[in-house]
């Protein structure tokens, strides 16, 4: 049934397709475009919420690879910590979207990473520290001779009772002490608010940061006190009229209009309990922070962080411009990674060996007639990294014809089409039906029949083959 009040809307048969370029330019990843503000109940009050507001703001990225990402796996060497601090460097870009990465303090191998790292001199990724607010770990800041440090000021009971041990006041006051210590031997303190999505905002958190923004007035503004708005649990939502303390856009906006806190010292740390990490991420963003802290490929405690890789497509979708960063270099730093034992899935976004595979025949016909069809945007620019497909019993004879056009980049004119490769598509079929094979036909397979079957093509474009 159809409404009569409703939009009328007719067949428009274009004599060409409309791509909707403005935000699917293959050259970048997709634009994020907004078709406005919403609104949301603050308080009992309506508080409206402006995409186009944050991006007039400077969003930028901060790392906790070695800090947070190393709670999940065993100690980085000197030199990985070394050689990663460097690919953050480069892939981040001179404008310093990556904007700052945290150390923890504590080893003898965590100072000597941190003095390393210092010696390459570059400007972005800023080193901060990490301690607990511990007036036993302030030795390690102080000593540290760095500008900015985190520490560690859980904000829920289920912290403050249970772990700590402590009252609310008790907590309060330590905190509190802590920061003036760290402000009075000019490091800027950076408070990360442990659990703030299951914390009584009215009954500790407001106080709390109103009283640092207190003592942030009152001191030199490169000392002013940045607050972490720390999701340990995964708890937050980014869903418009979610109830506190889990409403990220609620929160945020409590932070910067009733606390004081400028988005440019406000920061999203979140956790992956709930599959909600990297939308909860670029939900702070918008809401009020200026900074998302994020770990390589997502590595960190439990679940992990939000994937630095992601918020780097995400602040390219948003801005529609690379922004002097070099994505490309995500492809070496993935095989660096596995080099160091951490593994990475296989199917995992942007970096994973198959993440631009198909094994589907319909979708290996796709990308022979137009690789844009079944590529999220230009991976082999973007990440050196050109569209594949996995020969199965599932490809057909399209999947063969696109792998060997792909392995050996062969140029319009030259590409092999159906009829070329029947002989390969007749092998790989048998393979399955008359011998029951389970396996994906692997690479020195199918290079071993094009040299059989297409010797033109081995002889002239052999030593192009991507494998």
């Amino acid at each position: 049934m159809t409404c009569s009040k409703c939009k009328r809307y007719e067949l428009n048969d274009i004599p060409e397709p409309n791509l909707i370029e403005d935000i699917f330019d293959y050259s970048l990843p997709p634009r994020i475009t907004f078709t406005g503000p919403w609104t949301e109940e603050v308080n009992g009050q309506p508080v409206t919420f402006n995409p186009a507001d944050a991006l007039k703001r400077e969003l930028v990225i901060t790392d906790t690879t070695f800090r947070d990402g190393q709670q999940s796996r065993p100690p980085y060497t000197v030199e990985q910590q070394v050689k990663l601090f460097d690919y953050l460097a480069k892939l981040g870009g001179p404008k310093g979207v990556i904007r700052q990465t945290e150390f923890f303090l504590y080893s003898k191998n965590d100072r000597a990473a941190l003095a390393k790292c210092r010696e390459l001199g570059h400007r972005f990724p800023e080193i901060t520290g990490w301690v607990r607010a511990d007036p036993a770990d302030f030795k390690l800041v102080k000593d540290a001779q760095i500008a900015e440090c985190g520490m560690l000021t859980s904000s829920s009971d289920y912290h403050i009772f249970y772990k700590q041990k402590q009252t609310r006041r008790k907590a309060f006051d330590q905190y509190v002490g802590f920061v003036e210590a760290a402000l009075a031997i000019g490091v800027r303190p950076r408070c990360h608010l442990e659990d703030v999505t299951r914390a009584d905002l009215d009954g500790f958190v407001i106080p709390f940061v109103r009283k640092l923004m207190d003592i942030s007035s009152q001191v030199p503004e490169q000392l002013s006190v940045k607050i972490r708005l720390c999701d340990t649990m995964g708890f937050g939502l980014s869903y418009p009229g979610a109830a506190s303390p889990r409403s990220i856009a609620k929160l945020c906006h409590r932070m910067v209009h009733e606390c004081g806190v400028p988005p440019e010292r406000l920061e999203w740390h979140g956790h992956n309990d709930f599959h909600k990490v990297h939308i909860n991420g670029t939900t702070a963003w918008l809401c009020g922070c200026n900074a998302l802290n994020a770990t390589l490929f997502g590595f960190g405690e439990r679940t992990g962080n939000p994937p630095l890789e992601g918020a780097l497509f995400e602040l390219i979708g948003l801005r529609g411009d690379l922004m002097g960063t070099q994505p490309a270099l995500l492809t070496e730093m993935a095989d660096y990674v596995r080099t160091m034992g951490l593994p990475i899935p296989a199917n995992y976004p942007f970096v994973g060996r198959d993440f631009n595979v198909t094994r589907a025949g319909i979708h290996a016909g796709g990308l022979n007639r137009n690789e844009r069809i079944y590529n999220i945007f230009d991976t082999t620019t973007l990440l050196g990294r050109a569209p594949k497909v996995a020969i199965t019993d599932k490809t057909g004879i399209d999947g063969v014809v696109n792998w060997i056009n792909a392995t050996f980049r062969l140029p319009e004119g030259e590409k092999v089409r159906k009829l070329d490769v029947a002989k390969i598509g007749r092998w790989v079929v048998d393979q399955y039906e008359l011998h029951a094979r389970l396996t994906s036909v692997s690479d020195e397979e199918l290079l071993a029949l094009v040299k059989e079957h297409l010797p033109e093509v081995w002889a002239k474009y052999g030593r192009n083959a991507a494998v």
